[in-house]
């Protein structure tokens, strides 16, 4: 899924609402839902950008262990096949 908006450009839009703009008219203004404003808020609140950025660096690096850990529990699952098999 393509996403429409960086980090940097959530993170001004959460400025800009902390600033003092409405939610709807933010939301109007920029083109995204209010769901998508506040899904964002509990999500990057808070933040600044290099604390995004950071986030997005450990989101892909926990997917690239998973993926690592999936691989690794196959593997011992195809050789306790091979040891059944031959005993």
């Amino acid at each position: 899924m393509k996403k429409r908006f960086t980090e940097e450009q959530i993170l001004d839009f959460l400025k800009q609402a902390e600033a003092g703009v409405p939610v709807k008219e933010l939301c109007r203004r920029h083109g995204f839902s209010d769901a998508s404003f506040y899904t964002w808020r509990a999500k990057f609140g808070g933040m600044t950008v290099p604390d995004a950025k950071r986030l997005k660096d450990l989101e892909l690096e926990n997917s690239r262990l998973k993926k690592l850990l999936a691989e690794a529990h196959l593997n011992i699952e195809a050789l306790k096949v091979v040891v059944r098999g031959k005993g």
